[in-house]
């Protein structure tokens, strides 16, 4: 089973996937409110996937994407971002983000890019 780590300061948005990854056979094995907070589980957990708020307290979510593939190359990071962050995404993706999915989520869309990157 696949391990995932989501971080993400709504709580809303983690509840959500959560059940979407937990009902489709991944095991999240830890959740972050802030980059600074999931970059450290991060190097606590190694998750297989993490789940990445672009907008989050502290240390945002392209911030938090650089310093986890400093950390680790290798990581598969998932960004997650509202509409209209179209730039911030292309960013992302330059700076090593395996896939990005908007809120609000579909389900088929997350385990399909799941699924796409393992």
């Amino acid at each position: 089973m696949s391990t995932v780590m989501i971080i993400d300061d709504s709580k809303t948005s983690r509840s959500m996937l959560k059940n979407i990854l937990t009902e489709n056979g991944y095991e999240v094995i830890a959740e972050a409110e802030d980059g600074q907070e999931g970059y450290n589980k991060y190097c606590e957990m190694h998750p297989d996937f993490v789940t990445l708020d672009i907008t989050m307290p502290v240390m945002d979510g392209i911030e938090t994407l650089v310093k986890i593939k400093e950390y680790d190359p290798g990581a598969k990071v998932i960004m997650v971002t509202a509409a209209g962050q179209k730039g911030k995404m292309l960013d992302a993706i330059k700076l090593g983000a395996s896939e990005f999915v908007t809120k609000p989520f579909e389900t088929d869309q997350i385990i399909s890019i799941m699924e796409s990157i393992r």
